[in-house]
């Protein structure tokens, strides 16, 4: 029997690939392709997608994670649809492809956010500011450009990378590297403002692995016969897998071994919030503290700087007691206050309002009412006429702001507009204005503790006479609301409302305002002395209160200069923050304060002393008669000369030894207690007072460098080894010192202070060396320094 040759295996028949039965497994084929190639594209959208879903976190509604979807889903299959292009054409057909879903995703957004402007202008505005706006933007996000032109374009860029890595290139795995990326920038910038991203990352993960499974490619089954020796080519691919295995085993155990630790402690950590790293809108001085233009206001009462239209309420309410809204209106209705700013910070000097400003879209955070509040929708629309300034007035509380980009902070509830008002902008706020319950206030208590301490701090160096008074108020009312009433009838009841009295609110002025003479411009002042004071007493007694600059307006039509005021508010529990008005009525005559309250000065008078009733009972003696003999109970003249000398010399001696005991005193204080800041500062003291010891004194008009120089000029031309020559140079140390602790305190050390001490000292004694003996004599025993300021 004859066994014919089978021949090669390229030899062997195969089936016709047309139609009909014989065509079957070649469609079969063709189908099978598009199968392998549909789940790497369709991975790739997905995870680009996800980014999104992670984004979108900590935005308000579902329009950035559907558009960064449509996004990723362009990119991709632009990349599939041109594969077969040269590469260089593919990046500028993707980039107008972006460009088209970038355009027309802005349109969509800008007219959502009721943004004024052009579509270039908006476009123009993102690009600039995109970054920055959406790590300083609000929480929850409005999707506005700005805040989606950089995830969008992120978006496609990846979409764009990854499909010609995957596809073109072949390296589906490297391909996942651009999703990848976006990924964990999404995740970064939610940070630690959202719950953890469980179910998108195993969703993500999960999308990976079957798009890597699907690309991978079946044997042919038109593979020949592998040629040669079959069992030991068989063996060696065993070897080469078992190796291969065994040493991607090692090195994952070993991965997890070194990184595992450090990634597990990270699961339970608080992510590190990126918005920390970038700086918020900030604002100008009059911005800071708008109570101060009160005066300038006051003085052109005339001039027009808003114009209001309000959509009124179907309801309204009556104001509470101890809440009226400010200025009389002549037409006898309610004037609505319209905020500016909201001052919740005082150091003594300056009311500020210390606000951390936030991008904020056209919705605003929601804020919860008090319990028995009621609440008013009011909407206004405003048109600035000559306000200056970023901050932007509205209605408490502000809840949506259309027609202008906003800035907001949600503890004070104050707004700016980061690039400042013009003449001319217009806008419109929809606000929620609570009243609180009547009921509740006589009863409310106030709250405690850190989280107002803010607006319960009373700096240091406030007036005794400030303080006598917020006694005697607080100790006649025992209840939060009854000071705080007391506070407000005091202040209305004893004091004037006049528009020409200088701007100013630190402790002298309030003093001044409250305890001045009245034909001396005491007494007198506009809103704000009688807001500052009021804020200030009210903390003295217990009260956590905060200062609001704003306007009062009847509710239509122009806001002019006349109409801005200010008015303290206080903070009771379960009710909120509750207005005051301590302006005086207008048909009621101040009464003078002393009627109710004298400062009582800590050291009585001489005449006001009381003194002890003597009653003369000893009668004059008889002269004795010329010649007579002396009394001989009576002492020799030289006796009481010399007692009265010796006893004079004791006093004098005594009161030397003092002074010298006192400057002595006052030096160590300086030089050795305190802050190492406080015993530089002494130092530098010792160094001034020697100089205005030695005849060379300095003004307070100069800066540490220049008294630096003068103290050199001071000590001419000492001969080597002489102690005037101790330590000059040290004076320019010591200046830079005090520099130091001027402009950054606490960053001085005890060996600067004991430095700084020494250079002192030095200089001290080699000054004092230079003068004459009678001089250095009195040099340790001279009052001065005990008296100078």
């Amino acid at each position: 029997m004859t066994i014919r040759d089978a021949g090669p295996v390229g030899d062997v028949e195969r089936p016709p690939t047309g139609g009909g039965p014989a065509g079957e497994p070649g469609g079969r084929r063709r189908f099978a392709a598009v199968l392998r190639a549909v789940p790497v594209p369709l991975a790739l959208v997905v995870m680009t997608a996800l980014a999104g879903v992670v984004l979108g976190r900590v935005y308000a509604g579902p329009l950035l994670p559907q558009l960064v979807a449509g996004a990723a889903a362009g990119s991709v299959l632009v990349g599939v649809a041109a594969r077969r292009l040269p590469s260089w054409l593919v990046a500028p057909l993707s980039v107008l492809a972006m460009a088209a879903w970038t355009g027309w995703s802005m349109r969509l957004a800008a007219a959502r956010a009721d943004l004024p402007g052009s579509l270039s202008e908006v476009t123009v505005d993102a690009a600039r500011n995109g970054i920055p706006r959406l790590l300083t933007a609000m929480i929850p996000v409005e999707p506005t450009p700005d805040t989606l032109l950089v995830p969008l374009v992120a978006t496609w860029l990846a979409g764009l990378a990854g499909t010609e890595v995957a596809l073109r290139a072949g390296r589906v795995l490297a391909g996942y590297l651009p999703a990848v990326l976006l990924y964990a920038g999404a995740l970064y910038v939610v940070g630690p403002n959202a719950a953890p991203a469980w179910w998108p990352t195993v969703v993500f993960v999960a999308v990976a692995a079957l798009g890597l499974a699907g690309s991978a490619r079946p044997r042919s089954d038109t593979a020949g016969p592998i040629p040669g020796p079959v069992p030991a080519l068989r063996a060696a691919v065993r070897l080469r897998l078992a190796a291969g295995t065994t040493f991607g085993l090692v090195v994952v155990v070993s991965l997890v071994a070194a990184l595992g630790p450090t990634v597990v402690a990270q699961v339970g950590g608080r992510p590190v919030d990126p918005r920390r790293y970038v700086e918020p809108p900030t604002v100008e001085t009059l911005d800071e503290n708008p109570l101060v233009r009160i005066s300038g206001w006051a003085l052109r009462p005339e001039q027009e700087l808003l114009r209001v239209r309000t959509d009124r309420p179907a309801s309204g309410a009556a104001a509470s007691p101890g809440t009226s809204p400010g200025p009389a209106d002549p037409s006898g209705g309610e004037r609505a206050r319209i905020r500016l700013a909201v001052l919740s910070d005082y150091d003594g000097v300056t009311w500020r309002v210390g606000a951390t400003y936030r991008s904020a879209g056209r919705i605003l955070p929601a804020v919860t009412p008090a319990a028995g509040s009621t609440v008013e929708t009011v909407r206004q629309e405003i048109t600035v006429s000559e306000l200056s300034g970023r901050l932007l007035p509205a209605v408490a509380t502000p809840r949506e702001v259309s027609g202008a980009r906003v800035a907001y902070d949600p503890l004070t509830g104050t707004l700016i507009r980061p690039e400042g008002l013009v003449p001319g902008l217009r806008y419109t706020v929809t606000s929620e204005r609570e009243r609180p319950d009547e009921n509740l206030l006589s009863i409310a208590d106030v709250p405690a503790g850190d989280s107002v301490a803010r607006v319960l701090r009373v700096p240091d160096g406030a007036p005794e006479p400030l303080r006598r008074l917020a006694t005697q108020l607080a100790e006649e009312n025992g209840a939060p609301y009854a000071r705080a009433t007391a506070v407000e009838e005091f202040l209305a009841e004893h004091y004037r409302l006049v528009a020409d009295a200088p701007s100013g609110h630190a402790y002298p002025n309030l003093a001044f305002f409250l305890f001045g003479p009245r034909n001396g411009g005491g007494q007198r002042g506009t809103s704000e002395q009688f807001a500052a004071a009021f804020a200030v007493l009210g903390r003295l007694t217990g009260l956590p209160t905060r200062v609001v600059v704003g306007f009062a307006s009847p509710g239509d039509g122009p806001v002019r200069a006349g109409d801005a005021y200010a008015w303290p508010e206080v903070l009771f529990d379960q009710v909120g923050w509750v207005p005051f008005n301590p302006l005086p009525r207008p048909d009621e005559e101040p009464r003078p304060v002393e009627e109710d309250f004298r400062p009582v000065p800590e050291d009585p008078p001489p005449s006001e002393a009381p003194q002890p009733s003597v009653e003369p009972t000893v009668s004059p003696e008889p002269a004795a008669a010329p010649g007579g003999s002396a009394d001989r109970r009576g002492v020799p003249p030289a006796v009481l000369v010399g007692g009265g000398t010796g006893g004079l010399l004791l006093i004098v001696g005594a009161v030397l030894l003092t002074l010298l005991a006192m400057r002595r005193a006052l030096s160590r204080g300086r030089l050795r207690r305190g802050d190492p800041g406080e015993r530089i500062a002494g130092a530098w003291r010792e160094v001034t007072d020697a100089l205005r010891l030695a005849g060379h004194p300095v003004g307070a008009d100069l800066s540490a460098t220049e008294v630096a120089e003068r103290a050199r000029r001071a000590v001419p031309g000492p001969a080597p080894g002489d102690p005037g020559r101790q330590d000059l140079a040290g004076i320019d140390e010591l200046a830079d010192l005090l520099n130091r602790v001027g402009f950054a305190p606490g960053t001085a050390t005890g060996e600067q202070a004991n430095h700084a001490a020494g250079v002192a000292q030095a200089y001290v004694d080699g000054l004092r060396a230079g003068r004459s003996r009678w001089r250095r004599l009195l040099w340790s025993i001279h009052p001065g320094p005990l008296r100078w300021r």
